[in-house]
């Protein structure tokens, strides 16, 4: 009886499904039009950007001060996982 009931019990764990890892909740873009600018350029991009050619493609003077804002979003999306860093201030989106 005990044999039996353990045969059944495998058959029926074996036919179950694996289980699917939870799906993370997609990363949200923060509200503010540069965050808004800087996706359109990577989607447009076709290489990893640093942020002066990010500035480069916004219309940016090329400044201190306006690279630095830049890399500092590009850091707060990478952390957030909307974009990818492949490599040291080197920034793409990440391949699905």
């Amino acid at each position: 009886m005990v044999l039996a009931a353990s045969a059944i019990t495998r058959k029926t764990l074996l036919g179950l499904p694996d289980p699917q890892p939870p799906v993370p909740p997609a990363a949200k873009l923060p509200d503010r039009p540069a965050y808004q600018q800087i996706t359109a350029v990577f989607a447009a991009a076709d290489a990893p950007l640093r942020a002066r050619a990010v500035c480069e493609a916004m219309d940016l003077e090329i400044a201190p001060r306006n690279i630095n804002n830049v890399r500092l979003k590009l850091k707060r999306l990478a952390e957030r996982g909307i974009l990818g860093e492949t490599g040291q201030g080197l920034f793409t989106l990440p391949r699905p």
